[in-house]
């Protein structure tokens, strides 16, 4: 297996992707996309992270976040999916078809090297629900900043200001 390599101190925003075992659908099961939220807040205040987007696919996760110069992400995404992985096995002892992974070990970054990659990547989050034909429109979806971003106040995750023009709908 190759070494994904992870550069630290750019002081760049970074664009995550991380997944379910086998790309397996139950990351929108009841009550899992709240501890993934759960989790994610935990780390932003643990690690000082800021967080400009995200969304929960059902077999995978991306987020658009600001980690301090020098934070190890490869520590952060570890303790945010087994903190999670923990609780929710703690409520289904039987695990996942007889299966007790939850996540895909690695994790996917890019560095977003500009505020134009910044606000690519954030559009990625939010149209990436009507891509896969979840819903017909980006404020339809839950599981996303979007609604964050429409001045929503009833949103599952509050970001953090990226003081960016984003496109509104």
């Amino acid at each position: 297996m190759t070494k994904l390599r992870h550069y630290n101190n750019l002081g760049t925003a970074r664009f995550i992707t991380f997944s379910s075992y086998r790309r397996g659908k139950y990351l929108l099961e009841s009550g899992t996309p709240e501890l993934i939220i759960l989790y994610l807040k935990y780390a932003g205040k643990k690690y000082n992270i800021k967080y400009w987007a995200y969304v929960i696919m059902p077999e995978h996760i991306h987020l658009v976040m600001l980690p301090p110069d020098g934070t190890r992400l490869g520590l952060v995404i570890r303790e945010i999916k087994s903190r999670m992985a923990r609780e929710y096995f703690s409520s289904k002892p039987n695990g996942i078809n007889g299966q007790r992974i939850f996540w895909q070990k690695r994790f996917y970054d890019h560095n977003c090297r500009s505020p134009v990659t910044v606000i690519e990547k954030i559009n990625y989050c939010h149209f990436n629900p009507v891509k896969r034909g979840l819903v017909r429109n980006p404020w339809d979806y839950r599981w996303s900043s979007y609604n964050w971003y429409q001045g929503e106040e009833n949103v599952p995750f509050e970001m953090d200001d990226c003081n960016l023009q984003l496109p509104v709908r």
